[in-house]
């Protein structure tokens, strides 16, 4: 079993920032990639950023590009997000992602974490 965890969620104000944490434990033989999704009340999950473990390529949502800085620690399995220039439309649960797979030879699938809140307002 793989379990992801998060952490660093929280209350700030608009134009503030935040930093996101996301260690995934368990019975991992290997990570493709890691990356953060955000679900806002009444809206689907949307992607916010991924990174690749092996090139460390990373991708983002236009919303949050230029703001948010996705990285990893390939050696603890962590991925981050940092988030600046926070605003209010920014304010959802965060949920962390991982590509897994568990033993050599099996295929990779997604893991999700529980979420962390975020909310922006002044």
């Amino acid at each position: 079993q793989v379990q992801l965890v998060e952490s660093g969620g929280g209350l700030v104000q608009p134009g503030g920032s935040l930093r996101l944490s996301c260690a995934a434990s368990g019975s991992i033989w290997s990570i493709n990639t890691m990356g953060w999704y955000r679900q806002a009340p009444g809206k689907e999950r949307e992607l916010v950023a991924t990174i690749t473990t092996s090139s460390g390529s990373t991708n983002y949502a236009g919303s949050v590009k230029g703001r948010f800085i996705i990285s990893r620690d390939n050696a603890k399995n962590t991925v981050f997000l940092q988030m600046n220039s926070l605003k209010p439309e920014d304010t959802a649960v965060y949920y962390c992602n991982a590509g897994v797979s568990t033993n050599p030879g099996s295929w990779y699938r997604d893991y999700w974490g529980p979420g962390t809140q975020v909310t922006v307002s002044s």
